[in-house]
This record gives C-alpha cells, structure tokens and sequence, in this order.
C-alpha cells in the first residue's frame, strides 16, 4: 500500500527571514504508520505537489490554521480524482468540523497505537469519518523515534546553512496561558518521555543542531536537570522554549548544549531583564517572543515595552499579534465579546490584526506591529543578528571537536557573504 504523507504550505509573513524546518509532527506521525505501508512525504513549501502520482490513501498533516485552507485544497483535488484523505495535526484538531467536509476520515488526538486499526479500516473498505482519541492519550513510553529519513534533508537549508532538526522530549503543558491551545489538544499533564528513549533518539539525529520543540521545558525541575545531564555527552547544540531560571539548571543546560532560548518579554520589569542577563552569564543566547494586542497593553505600553527590548540585550526578538485560535481562552472571550472580524483562517498567521483590540483601533495595532520589528531591526537586521548567533555556536562546535566539515565555513555561505556585506 502506498500512502502519501503531505505538509500544506502558507503564506509566509512579509518582510521577516524565512526558512523552513523540518516538520516534526507529520514525521512523528508517520512513526505510527504499520510497516506494510510505503510512505511518501511531500513537504509542499520546498516542493511541488504532485496529484498524479500513484498512491492508495492520502493523509495531510496540518501544523497551522494558516495551512488549513490549502489543505483543503489538496485533500478536494485528491478525492476528484478518487483518493481517500486522511487528516491529522494540531490544526485539524481546532478546524475538526470544517475539516470534515473536505476528509473521507479526521484523525483527532495523538496517533501512536491507533494507527493500525485505521489502516485496516482502509483496507477493508470501513474507513470511519472520524477517529476521536483526544481523551485517549497514549502511554508516552511508547513514543517512538520521528521517521527523519521521510524528507528530503537537502533541501532543508537557508542560504547554505543547514536547517535545524526538531525533537521533543516531552508531551503536554501543566500551563494554561491565554493565547495557547494546549491545555485543550493534549490535557493540562506534564507528560516527560522516558530520558534513556529521548537519549535513544537524540544519538539517531545526524544534525547536531536542534530544535527541542516541547511546550516548556519549566515543567519539572529534577526532569529537567536530569535530562541536561544525560544530553551532555552528546554534545548537540540546541535551541528550547524556556528553561527554569535556577542556576544548577541553566549551569546542566550551558554544558549540554543551549544554544538560545526562547523567553517571552510581557513587561518592563526588573524580572525579565534579569533571566536575560541570567541566560547571557550562563552563555546562552536569548530570542525573546513579544506577543502584542493584548487587552493590558495601551499604545504606550506597546512603545515601552519596545524601547525596553533594547536596553535588555536581547540577541533576537520576535514580534507577534495575538490571534485568536479556536479552544484558547482568547477566542472565547473575543468570540463573546464579539470583537472577531476577520475568520479568513489565511491570516491567523500571528501578523495579522483579526480582531477589535481594547485600547486602540485594529489598525493601529497592525501599524505598532510593523513598527517593533523596524525599530528593533532598525541598527541590525535580523539576517545580521542570526548570524552572529551562528557564528557562536560554530565557535563552539569547534572548541568541543563536533563542528562537520561537510558544513560550509559560514563566511562563505551566501548567508555568511551577504551579511558581511551589509555590515561592511
């Protein structure tokens, strides 16, 4: 049997450097896939779909509400020609009704141990409209390694610089914050993988550079630190949403890799420029996520906060606008409050205004949006502060003996040149 596994593309934000990495649910996906099925993968946004192509079933992965629309698409032109679709994903979990007006079949929930009984359902010509298996969480022991040999690694390079893998070492989030989805697609329970399987796993990954994709990795400190140790031999560089700000913590983490960390910037406070300049002691690099259009935030708030950004060191800043998903606690208050304009699923891309802020007009958000990224980027661009974080973790691999031959000096990449020049 052959099954086509396929990544939507979306519109990319204007004006940002864009790469892509490579997808990790849709591979984690076809980990559960019985091993009498050929899997195909087609990741739309480095290549072209091919509809003509000789294959059974088809099953579309769906990361982003800013994917669904053209997963529609996809999934419409398949059952044209007479293709049963599948599809799965965090954003077919939010779209789910919607979703099935395009789909022979909806996979809701994580797919380890249902995936056999799903193909056998093709097989036999019982294929269901819906497998629900959201309140029916797998034992995270049984979480395999992501299939990586499925793409196609050679194009997963920005400018001659190789692109990061991902991995995750964990599954759910104790948290509830108000913009996120989680606490809905996968409960509010901290679910840590077993360290030797994470281990297990990481030593598979030939890329030394990682994205630890988990929610958080702040959600257990003895997991936490216990983790770092058993990643230090590995000597993999690595990037992470936020880690605990304890010193034993950040001081395991230093030595197992950290390369930089996410850290949300919501205030001007002493405690934000703090864990910054923590990070920073402990040789860690630090991209802070700014979410804007929040109800607490005038427009001066939004101007502080940006000039703040700057006095802090960050290394990088990423600007977003809140964007109501469905089954996040902003989406219901705004859905009540009526203030949702725009349910065009193409620009809940976190750039776009799509609903009625409380302080300003929503064109005045959209024009503060525009204007953090100017004025953070306005004496570096961000082409130029990524590769100064390159360029420290080359440093690095170097020290520690794991820097690849096969990668390009980074001052000879068309990346490397063209910041040089700029800076020049």
């Amino acid at each position: 049997m052959k099954f086509q596994l396929i990544f939507p593309k979306w519109r990319k934000l204007e004006g940002q450097t864009t790469f892509n990495l490579p997808p990790h649910g849709a591979m984690v996906f076809a980990a559960t896939i019985p091993d009498y099925v050929e899997v195909e993968f087609i990741d739309e946004n480095l290549e072209e779909m091919r509809f003509d192509n000789d294959v059974d079933f088809v099953g579309i992965s769906m990361l982003l509400t800013t994917q669904i629309k053209r997963g529609w698409a996809i999934a419409d032109e398949y059952r044209k020609r007479g293709k049963k679709v599948m599809f799965g994903g965090i954003s077919t979990m939010l779209h789910a009704e919607e979703t099935m007006e395009h789909a022979d079949a909806v996979f809701l929930g994580e797919a380890e141990g249902h995936m056999e009984q799903v193909f056998n359902d093709f097989r036999n010509g019982e294929l269901k409209k819906v497998y629900n298996h959201m309140n029916d969480l797998p034992p995270i022991e049984i979480v395999g390694p992501a299939r990586r040999e499925l793409y196609k690694r050679d194009l997963y390079y920005h400018k001659g610089v190789q692109m990061l893998d991902l991995f995750h070492a964990s599954r759910g989030c104790k948290f509830n914050c108000y913009p996120c989805a989680v606490s809905y697609l996968g409960g509010r329970k901290f679910r840590p993988r077993p360290i030797d399987k994470s281990i297990e796993e990481l030593e598979t990954i030939d890329n030394n550079r990682l994205f630890i994709v988990d929610n958080s990795l702040a959600q257990d400190t003895q997991w936490e630190k216990d983790l770092f140790k058993a990643m230090i031999p590995l000597k993999k560089k690595w990037c992470s949403h936020t880690i605990e700000d304890k010193p034993e913590v950040l001081d395991l983490a230093a030595q197992a890799g950290a390369w930089y960390v996410y850290q949300a910037v919501f205030d001007t406070s002493d405690y934000i420029k703090r864990r910054v300049k923590q990070y920073h002691d402990y040789g860690i690099g630090v991209e802070g996520t700014i979410l804007l259009g929040l109800d607490n935030q005038t427009e001066d708030d939004i101007k502080r906060l940006i000039d703040f950004l700057l006095e802090i060191d960050l290394d990088l800043a990423e600007f977003t606008v809140l964007a109501p998903f469905p089954h996040t606690k902003a989406w219901t208050d705004l859905r009540k409050q009526n203030r949702i304009f725009n349910y065009n699923w193409d620009d809940y891309n976190a750039g776009q205004v799509v609903y009625h802020p409380k302080h300003m007009s929503a064109e005045r958000l959209q024009e503060l949006y525009q204007y953090a990224w100017d004025t953070f980027y306005k004496d570096e661009t961000q082409e130029e502060k990524m590769f100064k974080l390159l360029k420290k973790v080359v440093s690095r691999e170097i020290e520690d003996g794991t820097f690849r031959k096969r990668r390009q000096d980074l001052s000879k990449t068309s990346f490397g040149r063209n910041v040089k020049n700029k800076i020049a």
